[in-house]
């Protein structure tokens, strides 16, 4: 058994307590929220985000960073991108050499241009940094639907004692030292799924979804092996799993933001209606930092960030993808010689 502390209490957080104690650790989830510790503490269930879901009495809830991370064998960071750098800053002080710290949200760092495990090592730079990512939606999870995620970790060792601490029956976990192009592909699969979302307001159909994961992993690809993030990686569960269920799923806030984009709404309209931090609003700009920096061509992501950013018309931004100048699918690829 494993004392572990899930520092956030919001949808993904609560999910992941409650397979942790499932798996029989001891739990303790921190919120900065007074008010909402006294809640989950009373009711055993977070009405809002997770209604329904029982919250078992063996898991602590606590306003008090100091005895959240205190002691603890893991720490998992469930709190939204944008806060971040901010709560591992606060956690630093209390934080012991090589205590293991996974980070299970995703976003880049718009100023920096650094991803979420990058802020932590610079924030406690004694902790061992790990991620998890893949299809894995918090309503699922809370629920105990079968899923399988990947875990990215600096040692096999490291990887191999936060595998058994999250696997069970319906959370098959795999491992990777690709620890960048994880948390690559976790980040801009938030901006395509915006996009994906936006086709779906604006009523297309199947086969643009299909056509916007399939040059959506390409994009993400691109940049992802040019930054140094290894190519099997944007093709497995951190890649393409978790593009594929972002774009298309009723749980989606990614997809829910850009459906109501399409149907006419603002941006920032779309994210009060959605209410919950939408990542890929706050990935894209990054992304499309990212895409100049690395001289990598993102069309998608340059589209998003227009629709999102300087108010285009989202129907001008498809016709835009659709009427670039005609190219190969895959550059690689040798043509036979006449």
């Amino acid at each position: 058994m494993a004392k572990v502390s899930v520092i956030g209490a919001g949808s993904w957080g609560t999910a992941l307590a409650l397979l942790l104690n499932k798996n029989g650790h001891e739990v303790t989830v921190w919120s900065y929220q007074e008010e909402e510790v006294r809640e989950l503490s009373e009711k055993r269930e977070h009405v809002t985000k997770l209604p329904g879901v029982k919250i078992p009495e063996e898991i602590g809830f606590t306003a008090d960073i100091k005895g959240a991370v205190q002691g603890k064998d893991v720490v998992v960071l469930a709190v939204p991108s944008i806060h971040v750098r901010s709560t591992a800053r606060m956690i630093s002080p209390y934080a012991i050499k090589d205590q293991k710290f996974v980070d299970v949200a995703k976003g880049i760092e718009e100023d920096t241009l650094m991803t979420l495990s990058q802020q932590i090592e610079e924030e406690i730079p004694q902790a061992d940094v790990a991620v998890l990512s893949g299809p894995s939606h918090a309503e699922e999870v809370g629920r105990g639907l079968p899923t399988t995620v990947c875990i990215g970790a600096r040692t096999e060792e490291t990887a191999r004692y936060l595998q058994e601490l999250f696997m069970n029956e319906v959370f098959r976990v795999y491992i990777s030292p690709d620890i960048l192009g994880i948390e690559l592909g976790g980040s801009l699969k938030n901006v395509i799924a915006l996009a994906a979302g936006i086709a779906d307001g604006m009523g297309y159909g199947d086969n643009t979804k299909a056509a916007l994961i399939t040059r959506g992993i390409a994009e993400i690809s691109r940049l992802g092996v040019k930054m140094g993030g290894a190519a099997e990686t944007f093709g497995g569960l951190a890649g393409i799993g978790d593009l594929i269920v972002t774009c298309a799923s009723v749980h989606s806030r990614n997809r829910k933001a850009g459906y109501l984009m399409g149907q006419g709404k603002t941006m920032q309209e779309a994210m009060d209606e959605v209410q919950m931090v939408v990542e890929g609003v706050y990935s894209a700009k990054a992304a499309a930092k990212l895409g100049l920096k690395y001289g990598v061509s993102l069309p998608i992501i340059e589209e998003v960030n227009k629709v999102l950013f300087e108010n285009k018309n989202p129907k001008d931004a498809v016709n835009e993808l659709m009427l670039r100048g005609g190219k190969a699918e895959h550059t690689a690829l040798p043509w036979q010689k006449n």
